[in-house]
C-alpha cells in the first residue's frame, strides 16, 4: 500500500493526469483518525519522507492530508500491462475486441439518432448495453454499476436498465471456485467445512458467495470468492480505457471541469481496492470497532486465518432480506423501529464515522430476528475526511438558514465544482431546487426527488460528482428506496432530523458548537425556537436510541426500558458555551442582545429552554465542573485579549 501526502491549498501542479490539489480526490482524516488498516501506511511514509520533503510539504504531512493510493497508479497499471511481448499481444487483442464490440453498438447509436428514432429505441439499446457489458467481462460489469449511479455522466433511462448489473450476473463453475478456495486454504475443503452449499447463494461482478460449515466449530459461514485470473484483465482494462480517456480529456473538461483521465483514475482507484480482500477483511474490522457499543447494528466476524487475497471467509448472517416487509413483521419486529435503526446507521457511518457502506443494496442489508440491522460486503467502502464531514454539516447549516450562496461555495469545497467557479448563476438553482423540495413538508421530501432536480444541474454547469460522493448519494437513494419499500408513507427526515440535532448540540468536536451557533442565528437575530426544536429533536433521538426500538416489548418490558434510558448529556456544551462567553467578545456581544432584542428580556424563553432540560441535566454537577474549568476559561481568554491586541498593533 502506497500512501501519499499532498497539499490541498491552490496551486500545487497535476501528475500523471491527477490533479492533487483537488479535493475531488480521497482525501482522508488525520492519522489518528485514519481507518486501522490505513494508519501504519501512514506513519511509515511520513517517516520515509520527512527527510527529502520540503517544509511546505512536511507541514502538510504533519497535518495528516494524505490521499492513499493503494494498489492503483496510472504507472503501476502501465508496468503491469506491458512488462512481456505475450501481455503486449494480448492487450493488443483486447483493444481490437473492444473496440470492435463497442464501435458497432456507438454504430447503432449514430444510425439511430440520423433516421430520427433514438428516443423511440433507448428501451431497446439500454438493454444492449447492458448485455454487451456483461459480454465485455468483469472490467465492463464493474464500468456498468458505476454508470448506474453517475448521473453527470450518462442518461436517467440508462442508469434504469444498467442498475440490472448490481443483482444479476452470471457466475462462473463450482469446480473452479472451489479449486480457488483449497489453494488459498493449502488443504481440501473437507479439512476445513463439513460441508458446503451446491449453488451460489450471490453472483457478482469480481467474486460469488456460497455458504459453509466449519468442521471444528459448527459455525456456519459465508465464503466469498474472486473471479479466476481476474487480476490481469483488470490490469490490461483499466489500461485501455486510461489510453481511450486521454482522448476525450477535452470534452471532458469542457461538459464536466475534469479530465476523463481523471474519472477513470477514480475507478480504478475503487476497483482494485474492491479486488483486495484482505483490505476488504481489515474494512469489516474497522466497522466492527464503529459500532462495538451499539445495540442496533451487526456486523459479521471475519475469520483471516481461514481468509486471503483471494478467499474471504465471514460469518453467516442469518437475517431477513430487507425489502420483505411481511416476513419482518411475523418475526416480531417493529417495522418503524427498524427504519429508525436503518437511517441511523447510515447517518453515523456518513457523519460521525466518516467510514461508510458504499454498495447498501437488498442484498447486503438485513433485518436480524432481534431487531438489528446487518451490513454484509465490505468490499466497497468509502472514506470521508473529518473535513469532509465539517463541510456536509455546512451545507445542511447552510440549507436550514436559506444561505444559497454559501452552499454553492460548499459544493466547490467538497469537489462538485472546480476551484474558482463562479457560482453566481448556480445559486438560484440551488435556491429553486432545495425550496421546491423542502417547502413540501417532511410528508413529501425524499432524496430522489432532490437528486433528480440536482441530476438537471448537472447538463447545464460544469458540474461533476467526485467518486466518494457518488457513492453516498448511491448508499443515501439505495437505502431510501428500501425505507419506502418496507412503508410507503416513510418521512426520512423525522428520523434523520433528531439524529442531526443531538449531533450538533452533544457532539465532543468543538467545531460542530461553531455550526450550532450559526444555526441558532438568523441575520443576526436568535432563533429562540429553532434552540427549543433542536432538544426537542435530539432528546427524542436518545430515548429511541438508548435500545433497539425495532424488538417489540409488552407494557412490563417497556415501563423498565424508560427506566434505563439515557438522557441528552449536555455537559460539554454547557462548558463550551460557558468558555465561548469568556473567550469570544463577538458572541458574547450576540448572546447579550439575544436576551435583549426587541426592547425586552427574553427571561421567559430562558424559562422554556431550562424546562426542556432539566431533567436530563444535573445543574449543581455541570456548575461544579464549569467552575473547575474556570482557571483554563480564564487562561484562554487572555491569550485571546493579548492576541487581538498584538493583531491590533
Amino acid at each position: 500500500m502506497m500512501l501519499m501526502c499532498v497539499s490541498l491549498s491552490p496551486g500545487i501542479p497535476k501528475s500523471n493526469g491527477i490533479a492533487l490539489n483537488n479535493p475531488l480526490k480521497f482525501a482522508t482524516q488525520r492519522k489518528n483518525q485514519l481507518p486501522r488498516s490505513w494508519k501504519i501506511a501512514a506513519v511509515t511514509v511520513s517517516n520515509a519522507n520527512a527527510k527529502s520533503s520540503s517544509a511546505s510539504e512536511q507541514l502538510d504531512i504533519e497535518r495528516g492530508v494524505c490521499i492513499p493510493f493503494r494498489k492503483y497508479s496510472p504507472n503501476r497499471v502501465r508496468s503491469k500491462v506491458l512488462q512481456s511481448r505475450g501481455a503486449i499481444l494480448s492487450l493488443i487483442a483486447r483493444g481490437i475486441e473492444i473496440v470492435w464490440k463497442l464501435g458497432f453498438y456507438w454504430s447503432t447509436l449514430t444510425y439511430d439518432f440520423l433516421v430520427g428514432r433514438d428516443e423511440e429505441v433507448v428501451p431497446h439499446r439500454a438493454r444492449q448495453l447492458r448485455n454487451l457489458l456483461c459480454d465485455l467481462g468483469p472490467s465492463f460489469v464493474k464500468a456498468g454499476q458505476v454508470l448506474a449511479n453517475r448521473p453527470d455522466i450518462i442518461r436517467e433511462d440508462y442508469m434504469n436498465e444498467l442498475c440490472i448489473l448490481q443483482d444479476d450476473v452470471p457466475s462462473f463453475p463450482n469446480q473452479v471456485a472451489f479449486a480457488i478456495i483449497e489453494d488459498e486454504l493449502g488443504q481440501p475443503l473437507e479439512n476445513v467445512f463439513s460441508k458446503i452449499s451446491s449453488k451460489t447463494i450471490a453472483a457478482a461482478s469480481l467474486g460469488q458467495v456460497y455458504r459453509a460449515t466449519l468442521c471444528d466449530s459448527g459455525d456456519d459461514v459465508a465464503i466469498k470468492v474472486q473471479r479466476p485470473e481476474i487480476e490481469p484483465i483488470i490490469y490490461r482494462d483499466l489500461f485501455l480505457f486510461r489510453t481511450l480517456a486521454s482522448f476525450l480529456n477535452g470534452i471532458s473538461l469542457q461538459k464536466l471541469g475534469c479530465n476523463a483521465e481523471l474519472i477513470v483514475d477514480e475507478f480504478g482507484e475503487k476497483l482494485l481496492e474492491e479486488l483486495d480482500y484482505v483490505l476488504e477483511a481489515r474494512n469489516i474490522e474497522d466497522f466492527l470497532e464503529n459500532f462495538k457499543n451499539d445495540p442496533t447494528v451487526k456486523i459479521p466476524l471475519v475469520y483471516k486465518k481461514l481468509s486471503g487475497s483471494r478467499v474471504l471467509v465471514m460469518e453467516w448472517i442469518d437475517g431477513i432480506r430487507c425489502t420483505d416487509p411481511q416476513a419482518i413483521r411475523e418475526a416480531g419486529i417493529d417495522l418503524n423501529g427498524f427504519l429508525t435503526v436503518g437511517v441511523s446507521a447510515a447517518l453515523r457511518q456518513l457523519l460521525e464515522f466518516g467510514l461508510f457502506h458504499g454498495d447498501p443494496h437488498p442484498g447486503n442489508i438485513f433485518a436480524m430476528r432481534d431487531g438489528r440491522i446487518a451490513y454484509v460486503d465490505f468490499g466497497n467502502v468509502a472514506v470521508l475526511s473529518q473535513l469532509n464531514k465539517e463541510i456536509l454539516i455546512d451545507a445542511v447549516v447552510h440549507a436550514v438558514n436559506e444561505d444559497y450562496a454559501e452552499m454553492a461555495n460548499d459544493f466547490m469545497r467538497l469537489g462538485f465544482l472546480a476551484s474558482g467557479t463562479d457560482v453566481t448563476p448556480i445559486v438560484p438553482a440551488l435556491e429553486a431546487i432545495w425550496q421546491n423540495s423542502a417547502g413540501k413538508g417532511m410528508a413529501d421530501f425524499n432524496f430522489r426527488s432532490v437528486t433528480g432536480k440536482f441530476n438537471q444541474l448537472v447538463y447545464q454547469y460544469p458540474i461533476r460528482i467526485p467518486e466518494r460522493f457518488s457513492l453516498v448519494i448511491r448508499s443515501l437513494l439505495t437505502q431510501e428506496g428500501i425505507c419506502f419499500t418496507l412503508q410507503r408513507d416513510f418521512k426520512f427526515l423525522e428520523v434523520a432530523y433528531p439524529y442531526v440535532a443531538k449531533r450538533l448540540l452533544t457532539d465532543p468536536n468543538p467545531s460542530l458548537r461553531e455550526r450550532l451557533i450559526q444555526v441558532l442565528f438568523k441575520d443576526g437575530v436568535f432563533q429562540w425556537k429553532r434552540l427549543e426544536n433542536l432538544i426537542v429533536l435530539a432528546k427524542e433521538n436518545v430515548t429511541k436510541m438508548s435500545v433497539n426500538p425495532a424488538f417489540k416489548v409488552n407494557d412490563m418490558q417497556l415501563a423498565k426500558r424508560k427506566e434505563t434510558q439515557s438522557k441528552l448529556d449536555l455537559t460539554d456544551t454547557i462548558k463550551d458555551g460557558a468558555r465561548t462567553l469568556l473567550i469570544d467578545a463577538g458572541i458574547r456581544r450576540q448572546l447579550i442582545l439575544a436576551l435583549t432584542e426587541d426592547s425586552k428580556l427574553h427571561i421567559q424563553e430562558l424559562f422554556d429552554v431550562y424546562r426542556l432540560v432539566e431533567d436530563d441535566i444535573d445543574i449543581q454537577s455541570v456548575a461544579f465542573e464549569v467552575l473547575q474549568d474556570i482557571p483554563a476559561f480564564t487562561r484562554e481568554a487572555m491569550l485571546s485579549w493579548s492576541n487581538s491586541v498584538l493583531s491590533d498593533r
